[in-house]
């Protein structure tokens, strides 16, 4: 079906750039509001390519097309791209082209490459424009092909948002206005405008069902001392969270009105913004007699340190997803000897087991479940038609979450379900004794995950062994699942790791075609200690609760320090989760938190 259906989009695709005299056109993945998961009506770049990652970039030229993506996707990518007429470039590769060194090769000086500038991050696109200058080329940002193209497209979604009280966020709408406007104060700016969802669902405690798995409203906003304004369809809001909007302050107005007002906004304002996170279309719009302050997000980095309401709101949600996961793994114990289990199964069983308890929303994202090969797919879907039955033997990878009203959750096991080889456990102690180097860190304020991040490879690397991924990544209070501005990756980050930032620890290895492992909890940043002499130092509480698999271990490979922090960790997970458990639960949990 895909083989006739891609080539047939990417000829009405070039259809469109003839008739625009185009030589080349990028597809982002990103949408009006630069999001890494943008509604079904922005997934252009999955539509044209059948690439369904949530990371890359297609270009179409007159006889070329290619994917541009990194290495969670390469295994992934290789598979959905296979016969569509796309080539997969894999990102970070020595062979492979840089993409805009590629389009300059296929088009030529005098050629014209088209973007639809609404869901082109700006500092991309000015990067992009002014390399093609430099070699004669002219970038078109005005086009939107998929307008035409794309029959049957999702209208822009329009479904119900509404507002979290204070006793779930913390702080009301009218303190983070405040909080902002200090914020903006110390950079000399008048205002920002706010564009990626996530930001705005924090900023006015709005949350929507606009995306899958992000709990987020399609929406702008704007901030200013002298106002603050939500750009939003009316009909998403009830009249009473229309009404207690307005009591904290805020002005409603509709959501396509962002251009108008922006072109309108007073000679001589100073406008924050972060050119990598407002779309192209929407910067151009700013007026010439308008100082641009082009910095970070100060909403992100306030966004990212949670307030103790927050704190306990994420310890919650993590007794809930804990209480779930037992019984999730027992059940799994269970199954798998004796009858068909699938890995679209687990996932399906996941969900029941996280959907009875309370306060639960939906998941956080797609369940991964990749059973043996599949676990080497680090963000593999599994589909009816060709996912794998779990058997009893080998390893099992497992990467779900959960999204509550009061936390957000995201965790992987790794699990043996049977029989395994010595090299998967030795693997999978590498893995942990990585995981257990970050959980376990101690290091000075001031600190960026990038300075971390070697802690967790350190045993791989001594064995020729690596993971391409990151880290650890941000996690959003009920809200994105991956977050910034914080993050724990190789790749250099000027964020600084502060206390209350909720992120993942989650290093892995990948064999292809043979198994995956990672193992992942979540971690807040907090006070270790104050010292005269060199200041404050940071550590983690780990907030995850639901026990690290032990059969896998290869004990000898452990220090003695690793099993004490292994056995503390399983034993708060038992500590904390055994009231909430009948006693057929209890017993089971004991059982696989006992000492190693």
């Amino acid at each position: 079906m895909k083989t006739k259906v891609i080539p047939e989009r990417l000829s009405a695709l070039r259809q469109f750039m003839e008739e625009n005299k185009l030589d080349a056109f990028i597809i982002p993945s990103t949408d009006a509001h630069v999001s890494e998961y943008p509604p079904k009506h922005w997934e252009s770049r999955k539509w044209i390519s059948g690439f369904t990652g949530s990371a890359g970039t297609a270009v179409v030229t007159k006889k070329l097309a290619g994917v541009w993506t990194d290495s969670r996707y390469f295994l992934q990518a290789a598979v959905e791209l296979y016969d569509t007429g796309f080539d997969l470039y894999k990102m970070g590769q020595p062979d492979t082209p840089d993409m805009t060194d590629w389009i300059v090769e296929q088009v030529g000086s005098e050629g014209t490459v088209g973007i639809d500038g609404l869901v082109y991050a700006a500092s991309d696109a000015i990067a992009l424009q002014n390399k093609l200058q430099s070699k004669a080329i002219r970038l078109e940002t005005s086009l939107d092909p998929f307008s035409v193209i794309y029959t049957n497209r999702p209208e822009i979604p329009n479904n119900k948002a509404f507002l979290l009280p204070d006793e779930i966020t913390g702080e009301s709408v009218k303190s983070k206005i405040n909080r902002i406007n200090c914020e903006l104060k110390k950079v000399d700016a008048n205002g920002i405008i706010i564009v990626t969802l996530d930001a705005v669902a924090w900023t006015f405690n709005l949350r929507g069902n606009d995306v899958d798995f992000n709990p987020v409203a399609v929406a702008y906003g704007y901030v200013s001392e002298n106002e603050a304004i939500l750009f939003i369809n009316r009909e998403k809001l009830t009249e009473e969270d229309a009404n207690a909007l307005s009591m904290q302050g805020v002005t409603l107005r509709n959501y396509q009105d962002i251009f108008n007002f922006v072109a309108n906004l007073p000679e001589s304002s100073s406008v924050c913004i972060t050119g990598s996170k407002i779309n192209y279309k929407l910067h151009q719009t700013i007026p010439a007699s308008c100082r641009v302050v082009d910095i970070s997000s100060p909403i992100d980095l306030m966004k990212s340190v949670k307030n103790e309401t927050e704190l306990n709101g994420f310890r919650n949600a993590m007794i809930k997803d804990g209480v779930a996961l037992v019984k999730f793994f027992m059940w799994l114990e269970k199954t798998v000897p004796t009858e068909e289990v699938t890995e679209v199964l687990v996932a399906e069983k996941l969900l029941e087991f996280r959907s009875q308890q309370d306060l639960f929303v939906g998941e956080s994202f797609s369940t991964i479940a990749g059973y043996g090969s599949n676990g080497a797919v680090i963000h593999y879907h599994a589909m009816p038609d060709t996912c794998l039955q779990v058997k009893p033997e080998g390893l099992l990878l497992i990467d779900s979450g959960g999204q509550y009203k009061d936390g957000t959750t995201d965790i992987t096991r790794t699990v043996a379900v049977g029989e395994l080889t010595k090299q998967m456990k030795v693997d999978y102690t590498l893995v942990l004794k990585g995981h257990i180097a970050i959980a376990t860190a101690i290091f000075p304020e001031g600190t960026r995950g990038s300075q971390l991040d070697i802690l967790a490879r350190k045993a791989l690397w001594e064995n020729g062994l690596t993971y391409w991924h990151g880290t650890g990544h941000g996690i959003g209070h009920f809200l994105n699942v991956h977050e910034g501005p914080q993050n724990i990756r190789l790749e250099e980050n000027p964020t600084k790791l502060q206390p209350g930032m909720v992120t993942s620890n989650e290093p892995g290895l990948y064999r292809a075609n043979q198994y995956g492992i990672r193992i992942e909890n979540l971690i807040v940043t907090q006070k270790y200690q104050d010292t005269e002499e060199f200041g404050s130092f940071y550590n983690f509480e780990t907030i995850t609760l639901c026990p690290i698999d032990t059969t896998p271990i290869k004990k000898k490979l452990l220090t003695k320090s690793e099993k004490k922090w292994l056995n503390h960790y399983n034993k708060m997970v038992y500590r904390k989760l055994k009231e909430h458990l009948n006693e057929e639960e209890k017993t089971w949990l004991k059982n696989k938190t006992k000492p190693i």
